[in-house]
């Protein structure tokens, strides 16, 4: 896991630069004086900060001098405040394993694998050292728009430091006011905890909770399974009690320790509609987006695996050199893509494969081919045909090498439930296993094309917003599409009541202030109407017609849990959303809780050596997206029809034939054949579970769930998938016994240190 920290406080000096000697004298350059003169800009405990004029270090009487011999002494540590034990530690808190970026007074590091080009960082000026940017991630930006955004940025214009192509986080420090960017997906997020007088910021959640020791926060888990699409229930909490997230779309400002968060995107006006976008000039801009973000990866500099891998002992039969090199676990150099047969992969990888330039592997010449990765599942063979001839038939273009994974049983869903430790649960967890098969054997930058169903399709509530501003015709599409595919699944008499019954939700949607739709949400958590039954797309499209609704793994929750999360609900509805526009608010909020699904996926499923590229989940291609007229979105196949303006614009014109068919529902198939494989395990696991020891779930009744779902009875395996994953997440919590900190007054600090608190039932 890769992550960067840092922090701000009163207290200028935290010992970056080195510990100084004297126990009773002057604190040095980038020291915390115990006792005396503070290091330089900052102050001492008991004495005076700031720093002679001409002073040198070590001189009698200057600061930095102590008598030789004495005991060394410097660093904050983990004090809370000068008057703190921690303050007169003979350590300095630093993140184990950390590259310091630059130094007090207000530090920042880079933790982690980082390759040598994602990290950037640069002044305005050389006489100016404290007026600097740091860059982490794959950044499309020249130094000159990196110095130029850095004069805007030090006058408060935060929003040209996301208008670059590619992923990544930015840090600005000018003077003692730091700036940290978050993405406007939330793929990237920031994280901040109150400390030493100060704040500690990181782009990990977990490093934090080490910092502070922090305990499990018992109602954001059960809001994280009870509303996880709903930013209201979850607010700005992280699992971990004390560490703070920033919304996306914000910034984090510490002036001195003291927090600030801003948005840096302009709001659009409450009182009148904005102007209809031109449909074919958003499409370009939507194209230049996508194509720039591609081109961003491409130009970066090739990456091979750090280590060679083991002795390759020759040919195999039955086994290609792609597939030795998958089986050690090794990712292939240069650039490869999902090739899945769905639009959004096969975008990414015919546009990768059409630059200009040398997308294949190291060392190739000019136009080489780019290695394009597909999954067949021979477990469960039916259903995908239709997409794996797709696949097929995109990856006969010469600039394409197509690589197919095969896998049975041993890939299927839940098996392999050991895996690294994430900075969050989510629901990837019981699918890692499978995907890393697949990824192992790509490349070692690799495109994906998760999150273009978020960024590009409309969210059935968008309905409701075209009915405010009095857009009813275009309503037709979507309302006829329904219908037919009501008809399509047997439902012949209920497809006449569909256009009637769609267009009522969404007419009750418009007319539903998001004050009473939050209360109507709570009300429906305390009562315990929980429970969905999607049959089909009109079941699902009704069910999201709503400002907020519960999850799948709500209806195993208890009912303490649920009314806790209702609490949550009706607080939230007292404060304004970023849009009281119902379909822009809650596709902003899926968007959200899929970003931060695909940040968990990519730590779940990691192969050393490899970066995993989302483009779609990109500033300047969720701007476009988001520039995209409701209109043209609320259409059915409207994602199809933009990616195949992008490809017709790049020079694809040639698509096979089914191209844009609705993606495949998740293989219920595969998930009951890998529950019934793994049923004992999980029965295992929630023999005691720790969600029941928080309150949050009755042990029998899940494994209830597990044995139904086993035998094929209807039951959300989708919920179950939450469960699973949030109390395997728990399991891998408590047992690891490292922390990401080293030099505090605590020898190992961690978080949770005390496990799941055991939870209480109320007195009735």
């Amino acid at each position: 896991m890769r992550w960067l920290v840092g922090w701000s406080s009163i207290a200028a000096s935290f010992g970056t630069a080195g510990r100084v000697s004297g126990a009773n004298g002057h604190g040095g350059y980038g020291g915390y004086g115990a006792n005396g003169h503070g290091g330089q800009g900052g102050h001492g405990a008991n004495g005076q900060g700031g720093r002679h004029a001409n002073a040198q270090p070590g001189q009698p009487g200057q600061p930095g001098y102590a008598p030789a011999g004495a005991p060394l002494h410097g660093g904050i540590a983990d004090a809370a405040h000068p008057g703190d034990p921690g303050a007169d530690a003979d350590r300095t808190v630093q993140p184990v394993g950390a590259q310091l970026l630059w130094g007090d007074p207000d530090p920042l590091w880079a933790v982690g694998d980082w390759r040598p080009d994602e990290i950037r960082t640069l002044t305005a000026d050389p006489a100016d050292p404290f007026t600097r940017l740091a860059v982490l991630g794959c950044c499309g930006a020249t130094d000159a728009e990196l110095r130029r955004a850095l004069y805007a940025a030090r006058g408060g214009a935060l929003r040209h430091l996301t208008q670059w192509s590619g992923s990544y986080t930015a840090v600005v420090q000018a003077g003692r006011r730091i700036t940290v960017v978050g993405d406007l997906a939330g793929a990237r997020p920031v994280f901040y905890t109150p400390w030493a007088s100060g704040t500690a910021y990181a782009t990990a959640a977990l490093p934090l909770a080490d910092l502070i020791e922090a305990q499990l926060d018992i109602g954001h888990l059960a809001a994280l399974l009870a509303c996880p699409d709903s930013p209201e229930a979850l607010g700005d909490g992280t699992p971990y009690a004390g560490v703070r997230r920033i919304p996306p779309g914000h910034a984090l400002i510490l002036r001195e320790g003291s927090r600030e968060i801003t948005g840096y995107e302009p709001v659009a006006s409450l009182a009148v509609a904005a102007p209809e976008a031109d449909a074919e000039r958003a499409m370009e801009g939507v194209r230049e987006a996508l194509v720039d973000a591609v081109r961003a990866r491409l130009t970066a500099p090739r990456h091979a695996p750090d280590t060679p891998p083991p002795y390759d002992p020759g040919p195999v039969p039955g086994m290609g050199p792609a597939d030795r090199r998958a089986a050690r676990g090794a990712p292939a150099p240069g650039v490869g893509a999902d090739l899945s047969g769905g639009s959004a992969s096969a975008t990414l990888a015919l546009l990768a494969a059409g630059l200009p330039g040398a997308p294949g592997t190291l060392g190739s010449p000019a136009g080489a081919r780019l290695l394009a990765v597909t999954f067949n599942d021979l477990a469960t063979p039916q259903g995908r045909e239709a997409e794996l001839e797709r696949a097929r038939a995109i990856a006969a273009d010469p600039r394409l090498h197509h690589v197919v994974v095969a896998a049975a049983e041993e890939a299927l869903p839940y098996a392999d439930l050991d895996g690294p430790l994430t900075d969050e649960p989510g629901p990837s967890l019981v699918f890692a296993a499978r995907e890393r098969r697949r990824l192992a054997a790509g490349s070692a930058d690799h495109f994906t094309g998760h999150g273009a169903r978020q960024v590009l399709d409309a969210h059935p509530a968008r309905m409701a917003d075209l009915l405010m501003d009095r857009r009813r015709r275009h309503l037709l599409r979507p309302v006829a599409a329904l219908a037919r595919s009501a008809s399509a699944s047997g439902a012949g008499g209920e497809s006449l009541l569909v256009p009637l019954t769609v267009y009522s939700a969404a007419r009750r949607l418009s007319r539903t202030t998001y004050r009473a739709g939050m209360e109507a949400a709570a009300a429906r958590l305390r009562e315990g109407g929980v429970t969905e039954r999607s049959s089909g797309p009109v079941d699902a499209s009704l069910a999201a017609l709503t400002w907020s609704r519960p999850g799948p793994a709500a209806g195993w929750l208890t009912g303490e849990a649920l009314a806790e999360v209702s609490i949550r609900l009706v607080a939230a509805a007292g404060r304004p959303p970023l849009s009281l526009r119902p379909g822009e608010a809650r596709a902003r909020s899926v968007l959200a809780r899929h970003a931060a699904d695909h940040r968990v996926f990519e730590q779940a499923v990691e192969v050393r050596s490899q970066r995993l590229h989302a483009p779609f989940l990109d500033n300047q291609v969720v701007r476009a997206a988001r520039a995209l007229p409701e209109s043209l979105r609320v259409q059915p196949g409207a994602r199809a029809e933009i990616l195949r303006s992008v490809l017709s614009s790049a020079g694809v014109r040639e698509l096979p034939s089914g191209w844009g068919a609705t993606a495949h529902t998740p293989n219920e198939t595969a998930t009951r054949l890998g529950l019934r494989a793994a049923l004992p395990d999980l029965l295992d696991l929630f023999a005691s579970p720790l969600l029941a020891d928080a309150g949050l779930i009755e042990a029998r009744v899940v494994r209830q769930a597990l044995l139904d779902a086993a035998d094929g009875r209807p039951v959300p395996l989708d919920g179950l998938a939450e469960l699973v994953s949030m109390e395997l997440w728990l399991h891998r919590l408590l047992a690891r016994r490292g922390t990401c900190w080293t030099g505090t007054s605590t020898a190992r600090r961690r978080a949770v240190p005390e496990g799941v608190p055991v939870h209480r039932p109320a007195l009735s």
